[in-house]
Formats: C-alpha cells, structure tokens, sequence
C-alpha cells in the first residue's frame, strides 16, 4: 500500500540540560494512504507530541519525517504553514469553533486561509455541514447547539480542505459515552471512504474502532497491535 506519512528515529526534546524532557526516544514508523490508526499510552509517554508532529504544527528535535514522499524537515514555516492547510484537518477535544460565527462561518474558516472566492466558500461548507448530519444548523452558533453538534462542526472544518489525513486528539475526550460511539461511527464512515485517519485516545473502546493501535511509552512505540 502507498504510504502516506513515513517517520524515521524521530526525537523531541523539551529544554535543555538536566532539564531536558524527552517525549520522543527514536520513533519509527509508516502510515498506509486510507488507514486509520489510534494511539494510546499513558500520560507523558510522548503521543500528544507525535501527533503535533504530524501536524506540522511542531517541529522534530532530530529525526525525518515524510508526508506523502515530501521530507517537511526541509520546509520552512510557509512551506510548513501550506502543508497544514492543504493537507491536514485537525479534530480537537476541545472543539476550538468561535462562538460569535455561525456554523458556516466556523467551517469556511480554513477556505479563507486558503483564498477560495465567498460563493465557493460556502458551498463547501454547507456541503460538509450536511455530510456530518447538521444541514439543519448552518445558521446556529456554538453556543447553541450540544456538545456532539459542535464536534461534528470540528469534523465539517476538518473535512472542508479535502485533506489527505484527518489527525485527531481526543475527539470524543468532553462527550458522554453515547455521543462518543455516534462520533466514532462518523469516524469510522469517513474511513471507509477512504479517508487516512490518525488519532489519540486514552479509551480503549474507542481506539478498537482503528485498523491499528500504536502503544506508546516513555517516548516509544512499545507495541502495536492489529484490530480483527
């Protein structure tokens, strides 16, 4: 399978010195194009910071990173800046929509980044609004709608670029657990699209929606394992 992102003996140091905090040890791996992988581990063990990595919205203390056969450790921050844009939706825990722009609004944001005309604009973003289920809403604030309506904006947002992988940390992290699996299966729909998905989880439930699960500890892969 053609792969999409490709990490070789990936480290990154937080300060120096016996200051110095290691959350990544040597990372190595490669993500296929259309798989959706979930990454676990405790607290500290380094996988908040991989996935900002594979965001380009962090750089690697040492190592290579490729995404789709381009090495971003050559990219400055505009080269990085374009990547993330073009390539990459980000889903949060937090949601990160602002609540005095209506849905439409919040999901036509990464278009305007990226200098689509007004019309274009919002033809994406209501056409994504309705694939996540909320056609209904397009004129409703954040404020106004639940906590799994505004997660499924997240989810329009990261979709409305067309990006080749959806990075996701913790997406149903603030929903109760119902909501969470109504997420999940968007999810896992999105992926059968075709769509490579990559996401950090601390539950277990949640992670065996992916194809793989990378353990993390101490700053590595400590195990993985194939989900049937």
């Amino acid at each position: 399978m053609e792969e999409v992102i490709r990490v070789e003996d990936l480290t990154k140091v937080y300060g120096r010195g016996e200051a110095a905090v290691h959350a990544l040890r040597g990372v190595t791996l490669t993500i296929a194009r259309g798989e959706f992988v979930a990454i676990m581990g405790p607290s500290g063990s380094g996988k908040s910071t991989f996935l900002s990595i594979l965001g380009c919205l962090e750089r690697p203390t040492s190592g290579k990173y490729y995404f789709a056969g381009r090495d971003t450790t050559s990219l400055d921050e505009e080269g990085l800046a374009e990547l993330r844009n073009r390539q990459i939706g980000f889903v949060f825990q937090a949601f990160n929509l602002l609540p005095r722009f209506d849905l439409v609004r919040n999901v036509e944001l990464p278009l305007i980044y990226a200098g689509l005309p007004r019309r274009e604009r919002r033809q994406k973003a209501v056409a994504v609004l309705e694939r996540v289920g909320l056609g209904h809403r397009l004129y409703n604030k954040p404020p106004n709608i639940s906590g799994g309506e505004q997660q499924r904006v997240a989810i329009a947002r990261a979709l409305v670029t067309d990006p080749a992988v959806i990075l996701a940390d913790e997406p149903t992290g603030n929903l109760d657990r119902r909501t969470g699996f109504e997420i999940m299966r968007l999810f896992k729909e999105l992926h059968e699209e075709g769509r490579t998905i990559v996401m950090v989880t601390h539950d277990p439930e949640i992670a065996r929606y992916a194809q793989r699960i990378l353990h993390f500890l101490d700053g590595k892969v400590e195990r993985e394992e194939r989900v049937e």
